[in-house]
């Protein structure tokens, strides 16, 4: 894994898939070690396998390999020795004749030693889907899922054996919803799981009978998102979906569970909220949090920073802040918080003063994630990424403001690109500042303007804040395209307004928006006006459709995972809820579908257009992709399919991923750049 990326490999999509790509970041208790993990391609080209890699925090030493392995590691964590946790499927050597057989392709709980080899510690059969450890104590909070009918352990092994013999795939539903993203929900739910006694370097084997205690033996269907256990051991807080409405579905709220399992009670809950992301106060006497004002057809979310102590006193933070707060972690001298947010197309990392209120702006540029804060306060490590260079680890001063962040040694450091990195902008009718990332191959000139491709970002409610290994313009730029990455009305990172504006009407601002800041990147003359396509995926996939019926001024448009007709989207997909939430109530909501479902437009459409959809995305079904092709068809609009049977929202095995690209450069190549049409060799 010697030197860095070059430009050379943007343009060859094997070499592009090879790529390390880095996520996750743990740093040791002592702060002297910080543990990542880097994926890269497996030997047979059909999976990426990750890997645990250490980095020195001072930046002087390079990095080294920790881990090995066919069915890789991830998601890293030190217990309170210094000893490495880590999550993976890889077959146990030391398993005896009694290993569970139900369990042995389930992903394991792991630990690595300061010296010597990885050992298995637990393997439940319904696997390890996330844990967490005490800081202080070392006890380890594990969530798995189990049958709601069955105790943990024995029991429900038991269920899934007699499930497997019997040849039942049924599942019960009881509770909505039923799938999430690309999987089938049930018939297991998650349950929380704390150890008996502390992991560290001497531990034995964790029973998943005799060594856990279940803190949700009730929970089924209920958890939702990931727990947090305080320093100490003595306490855990997770959330849990709560009924609201018939229209309205769900909300979370904060569950306190004692790691014995003795205490259970709710500290926080509030009508037209939800709690979520709990970080635990280095004193155990609280949690920092983010709570959402939950959305209705005539508003959008909203989130703040709230600090609830173990009794349910519920204390906001950073009121005046205007943007999105998400993923706080506590100092641990207790005196900052640290969250990110999107900013003006970067997410920047901002440091809370809890004595005082003042929030600073730790970063000057760039998207940060998995931040990390040293033992004595004075540093803080993280992710970086941005649209010229994907996940870093880096080192921060904890004092500092608007700093540039000092990379770390690590897999995968970009040297070169095959193009340049710019900002645009423009004014609209309503005084919104309306902003673009541009991404220019390199010899683009006056004299050799670009093509260029206009990029929709799903969501809505996110922005074009860095960088995207499924996205990724630079493939485009080594192909001589121009990329402009707006954030239109419904981006997040400008304000509350800025969402507001185009909240419930998808086709209105959000499309004018894209037209403006088109037209100022196409009078650039270095970009060429008379060939120019648009491209999207989910929300950016509705936009495309959108597109597609209000102007023909593009030459090609490809829509991924997109919706389509929104009446029937309304009611298939995973999270019916919430998009009912932004339609209204049956009237509204038809009055929206007539205003902006592009279905009723399709006799409106004459750009050619390249259709991809998943079968096994269930956020956008794939229904939505069926009939839109069907729909350009019958109305002689030139169209093509690209299926991905055993794919979900979005695509993500190596193989698929260059099919993926290779049948967009094509479809491109003949609608924009006039070429004969060339079929990716293996579709």
């Amino acid at each position: 894994m010697a030197g860095g990326i070059t430009e050379a490999g943007f343009g060859d999509l094997t070499a592009y898939a090879g790529m390390p790509r880095i996520s996750s970041l743990a740093l040791s208790p002592d702060g002297t070690r910080l543990v990542t993990s880097v994926a890269t391609l497996a030997p047979d080209g059909k999976t990426w396998q990750g890997a645990l890699w250490e980095v020195d925090p001072s930046g002087e030493r390079p990095a080294r390999r920790l881990t090995r392995g066919a069915k890789g590691a991830s998601a890293p964590a030190f217990t309170p020795d210094g000893s490495l946790l880590f999550v993976s499927s890889r077959p146990d050597p030391d398993a005896g004749p009694a290993e569970s057989k139900v369990a042995k392709d389930k992903a394991a709980l792991w630990l690595l030693p300061a010296t010597g080899e990885a050992r298995q510690l637990c393997r439940p059969a319904g696997g390890v889907a996330e844990f967490a450890v005490a800081r202080e104590s070392g006890t380890v909070l594990i969530a798995s899922g189990a049958h709601p009918t069955a105790e943990f352990g024995e029991q429900d092994e038991e269920l899934r054996k007699a499930r497997e013999d019997a040849g039942v795939t049924a599942i019960l539903h009881e509770s909505y919803p039923v799938r999430y993203w690309d999987a089938d929900l049930g018939p297991s739910f998650p349950r929380l799981l704390a150890t008996t006694s502390p992991v560290g370097a001497d531990s034995e084997r964790v029973d998943p009978a005799s060594d856990l205690v279940d803190l949700t033996p009730s929970a089924a269907a209920r958890l939702d998102g990931s727990p947090a256990i305080s320093p100490d051991g003595r306490w855990v807080v997770h959330t849990e979906k709560v009924p609201v409405s018939a229209s309205y579905g769900t909300r979370t709220r904060f569950r306190l569970t004692s790691a014995d399992g003795a205490v259970d009670r709710v500290p926080a809950d509030r009508e037209g909220h939800s709690f979520q992301q709990p970080t635990f106060l280095p004193d155990s006497s609280g949690v920092v949090a983010v709570r959402s004002l939950d959305s209705t057809a005539d508003r959008p979310w909203t989130r703040t920073l709230v600090r609830i102590d173990l009794a349910g006193e519920v204390e906001d933070l950073a009121v005046d802040f205007p943007e999105e707060p998400e993923h706080p972690v506590v100092s641990p001298d207790g005196a900052s918080v640290y969250f990110t947010s999107s900013h003006r197309g970067h997410q920047p990392i901002w440091k809370l003063d809890l004595a005082s209120g003042e929030v600073v702006k730790l970063t000057a540029s760039g998207a940060y994630t998995d931040v990390r804060v040293s033992p004595d306060s004075a540093w803080v490590y993280a992710l970086r990424n941005a649209w010229d260079h994907p996940p870093q680890p880096v080192r921060l001063s904890a004092s500092g403001a608007d700093q540039e962040a000092v990379a770390l040694p690590a897999p995968g450091a970009v040297e070169s690109l095959p193009g340049t990195l710019t900002e645009v902008d423009t004014v609209v009718e309503d005084g919104r500042t309306v902003r673009a990332w541009l991404v220019l191959p390199a010899g683009a000139s006056a004299e050799r303007p670009a093509p260029l491709l206009l990029w929709v970002h799903g969501g809505p409610l996110m922005s074009w804040s860095g960088w995207s290994w499924r996205w990724n313009p630079w493939l485009m730029a080594a192909r001589g395209y121009a990329v402009l990455l707006p954030d239109p009305a419904l981006s997040i990172g400008y304000g509350h307004d800025f969402v507001r504006a185009g909240w419930g009407a998808w086709g209105g601002k959000p499309y004018t928006d894209l037209v403006a800041i088109t037209d100022v990147a196409v009078r650039r003359d270095d970009v060429d006006e008379s060939r120019t396509a648009a491209m999207g995926g989910s929300f950016g996939g509705y936009m495309a459709n959108w597109i597609a019926t209000q102007t023909d001024r593009f030459k090609a448009i490809v829509t991924h995972a997109s919706l389509w007709h929104l009446d029937a989207f309304t009611g298939t997909t995973d999270d019916a809820y919430y998009w009912i939430r932004e339609m209204g109530d049956p009237l509204r909501a038809q009055e929206r579908v007539r205003a902006y479902s592009p279905h009723l437009r399709v006799a409106d459409i004459k750009t050619p257009m390249l259709v991809i959809h998943g079968d096994k995305d269930y956020r956008v079904p794939v229904t939505e992709g069926q009939r839109l092709y069907f729909d350009l068809v019958r109305h002689g609009v030139p169209a093509k399919f690209l299926y991905f049977p055993t794919e979900g929202h979005w695509i993500l095995t190596p193989g698929n991923a260059k099919v993926w690209y290779e049948t967009i450069f094509a479809f491109l190549a003949e609608h924009v750049l006039g070429e004969p049409w060339q079929r990716p060799e293996l579709v």
